[in-house]
């Protein structure tokens, strides 16, 4: 039985950390890989990237495999995060080994950053090493194959999409072959996930799957963001992030192939993307225990179009799972609370 949720790829969890309140509205997410790590790439495309670790991902590089990604707020400083993480994968010996001893480790986190920083109120209060480890703990504690909360969680809680509220979607689908995709997305793009005439959603416009909403709630759509976006500071940077994974057998360079053609999943639903203010990351993921075909040299193609496939799904679950905010560092409603005469079912699993 699948989830439709990244953890259909067995071996991999996810856990949230969330702060809000008091100044806070931001969080951590941790994708947390199965031990002995899994085969993982990045491809960034955002022209305001904050991460970690990513060089050690190019295929050109020593390190063959990783036990977690962390994506989280917080800018640059959210990435301390990431320490908090590595902590606890060393405790348990889990990393490169560079001794003689079995916990002479150095984890090697890849993290990535979206940018949230005053959202709740206060400039300073963003994750550091003790989300990074509340958000682990969360994903070791989870079943293997356990859903995936979605919305303003996370690293998606202070998220927001051009005038709306961001968070976490996820979504899944088993390919013809047997080989199970999935991805996990963190929208807080500087673009926009709605079509501006319809009031549909970009993501489910590419997908043919969309009711449009009337021109009554189109024009009180307009009317209540305008008076929202009034009271807020103008997002200066923005990021999406995503995490794709795959139960096949993927070299590092046919896993930083998978994290590149993912981004056009993004670029379906979201306009524009890959701005100078953006900071958009795609981690690829590939846990290795299904071979693709090795007779057909073209095997990987069903993996690359399902990726960005699915990363396009996630992020219309992100914007409709998302729950409007207002508080004191600003106003930013939910796609649902606007539109919400326009939803629609998402059968699992399905492309299409």
């Amino acid at each position: 039985m699948t989830v439709d949720a990244l953890t259909d790829v067995v071996g991999l969890r996810v856990g949230h950390a969330t702060r809000t309140g008091d100044g806070w509205l931001t969080g951590t997410t941790v994708v947390l890989a199965p031990e002995g790590g899994v085969i993982a790439a990045v491809d960034v495309r955002g022209g305001g990237p904050g991460t970690k670790e990513t060089d050690a991902l190019d295929p050109r590089n020593l390190v063959q495999k990783i036990e977690a990604v962390v994506l989280t707020g917080g800018s640059a400083f959210g990435l301390d995060s990431a320490s908090g993480v590595m902590a606890w994968l060393e405790e348990r010996g889990r990393g490169v080994r560079v001794g003689p001893d079995p916990t002479h480790v150095v984890p090697v986190v890849p993290a990535a950053c979206v940018f949230d920083l005053g959202r709740g109120g206060d400039f300073r209060s963003r994750p550091d090493a003790a989300t990074g480890r509340a958000a682990v703990e969360a994903a070791d504690a989870t079943a293997s194959g356990s859903p995936v909360r979605e919305g303003s969680v996370g690293a998606g809680t202070g998220a927001v999409v051009g005038q709306l509220k961001g968070g976490v979607g996820t979504a899944s689908a088993v390919l013809e072959s047997g080989i199970t995709v999935a991805a996990l997305v963190v929208a807080n793009a500087a673009g926009s996930v709605v079509e501006p005439e319809t009031g549909a959603l970009y993501g489910e416009l590419t997908r043919g799957r969309t009711v449009c909403p009337s021109a009554a709630v189109r024009e009180s759509a307009r009317r209540r963001l305008a008076e929202a976006t009034a009271r807020n500071a103008p997002p200066p940077l923005n990021t999406t992030l995503a995490v794709v994974a795959t139960d096949a057998v993927l070299t590092r360079a046919q896993a930083q192939k998978l994290a590149g053609t993912t981004h056009d999943g993004i670029a379906r639903a979201v306009r524009p993307v890959h701005l100078l203010n953006d900071g958009d990351t795609v981690f690829a993921l590939a846990t290795g225990t299904r071979p693709l075909v090795a007779e057909n040299p073209l095997a990987l193609n069903e993996i690359l179009a399902a990726g960005a496939d699915l990363v396009t799904r996630a992020i219309v679950r992100a914007v409709r799972a998302a729950e409007s905010v207002d508080g004191p560092g600003g106003a930013w409603l939910s796609y649902e609370e606007l539109y919400g005469e326009s939803q629609l079912g998402d059968p699992p699993g399905s492309l299409t």
